[in-house]
């Protein structure tokens, strides 16, 4: 769907430039209005629109197609890092994850390709879960036990 880009010297009027888009005037007003695309050259119906102003639109319509928002979108029109999407897993592939069971209603899925780590890098971390899991456990029961002296001495 990669649309041949005209000359940089292209010049046209709203409804040419909507046609070549695939927009509504409608649309390309509002874009005009919110600061999405420039403002073009002259007013009303002598307003002429160029190459920049296609291209503009041609992202805008690409980045709304994909979902983001016009805050976003205005984002990278003026030069924020565009979104990097996932790549989705391809048919027949095959994803290997580990499953820490922590405690009761305590699972950690752990997918070592997807975050980079090296099978000692998985045990290091599932130790470092393990010991951070117990260590909350034992303040619990240092709490339990300073409350359960406290209501003794009360009595």
């Amino acid at each position: 769907m990669d649309t041949p880009k005209p000359p940089p010297t292209a010049s046209y009027p709203l409804a040419e430039l909507c046609v070549l888009a695939d927009l509504p005037p409608r649309t390309v007003r509002y874009y005009v209005q919110i600061g999405l695309v420039d403002r073009p050259q002259g007013e009303t119906r002598a307003a002429r629109y160029g190459a920049q102003h296609l291209e503009q639109l041609l992202l805008i319509k690409k980045w709304t197609a994909a979902g983001l928002s016009l805050d976003r979108i205005r984002e990278l029109l003026h030069g924020a890092p565009a979104p990097v999407p996932p790549r989705a897993p391809s048919v027949g592939s095959v994803s290997v994850r580990s499953h820490l069971m922590v405690a009761d209603g305590i699972e950690v899925v752990i997918d070592p390709g997807a975050a980079g780590l090296s099978p000692e890098q998985v045990r290091q971390f599932t130790r470092a879960v393990m010991a951070a899991f117990a260590q909350i456990q034992g303040e619990g029961a240092i709490h339990t036990k300073q409350e359960d002296k406290q209501d003794g001495q009360t009595q």
